[in-house]
């Protein structure tokens, strides 16, 4: 089974439309978000929470929350806590210290921190340090929170940021956040190679259609893999490939885009 830090396109589904999730489970995403969190009315909180399982399908199911100073959250983690699910997602995740208490309180079940605030941002390291699994984008709710708009050159400080934050914290890089046009699928398959090219490892998905896309965007294409092959055939010490010089690091490279194309 893929592990929380190796998942790349995981589906939003929410946990209130139990009819849904075999449908996510089959379109091609390599794990299921079952949100209790934004997809759920409030009058439908506590019925949603009934209904999730981790137990409709192989992939890995994640478990969305409310958010800690919600009147519902306590009774989220209780739900999910020692049910098998493979994780939990975290919103507004802000203060290092409240977050190291839900990842203790939840043992073995990994943690993805959703940063979707300015406060998130500035404490994302801290963050990624005490004891997530993960971190993600939430880049709808940071763009509401600060007033820019939803475009590449708007977020790009804050995607560097928390690929930086996770590297720094030793953690699998951060997911991406999410593509809004759900009728146009190569547009997700477009922003998630962006998200690729600035160290990313994965995108949130909010329909089935945008799955296919940015999986395919994470694997390194067929250039990348002949490329790595070259390098790594041409010997050790600096020499010239293609005429760029390679060395140890470009050789790193390599390794690492051939071990993507082979999982």
């Amino acid at each position: 089974m893929v592990t929380v830090g190796g998942i790349c396109a995981p589906l939003f589904v929410p946990a209130s439309r139990p009819e849904r999730y075999s449908r996510a489970a089959g379109s091609g995403a390599d794990a299921v978000i079952l949100d209790l969190e934004d997809a759920v009315a409030l009058a439908d909180k506590d019925a949603a929470r009934s209904l999730v399982n981790p137990h409709f399908t192989h992939l890995p199911v994640l478990v969305r929350v409310n958010p800690v100073n919600t009147q519902w959250f306590e009774a989220d983690l209780s739900a999910v806590r020692g049910h098998g699910f493979a994780g939990v997602i975290l919103p507004k995740a802000e203060d290092a210290g409240t977050v190291a208490q839900i990842a203790a309180e939840l043992g073995a079940t990994p943690l993805i921190a959703l940063v979707e605030t300015a406060r998130g941002l500035a404490g994302a390291r801290a963050v990624a340090a005490c004891g997530v699994a993960r971190l993600a984008f939430g880049s709808v709710d940071f763009c509401a929170d600060i007033g820019c708009a939803h475009e590449a050159e708007a977020l790009l400080s804050a995607r560097c940021e928390l690929v930086l934050a996770s590297r720094l914290a030793g953690i699998a890089p951060p997911l991406d956040g999410v593509t809004l046009h759900i009728d146009r699928p190569e547009e997700a398959g477009a922003d998630a190679r962006y998200a690729r090219k600035l160290g990313m490892s994965g995108k949130l998905c909010i329909h089935p259609r945008q799955t296919g896309p940015v999986r395919e965007a994470f694997l390194p294409t067929p250039e990348e893999t002949e490329w790595a092959r070259r390098v790594l055939a041409s010997g050790d010490g600096a020499v010239a490939v293609d005429g760029v010089m390679v060395d140890e690091p470009v050789r790193r490279r390599a390794r690492a885009i051939l071990a993507a194309a082979s999982c």
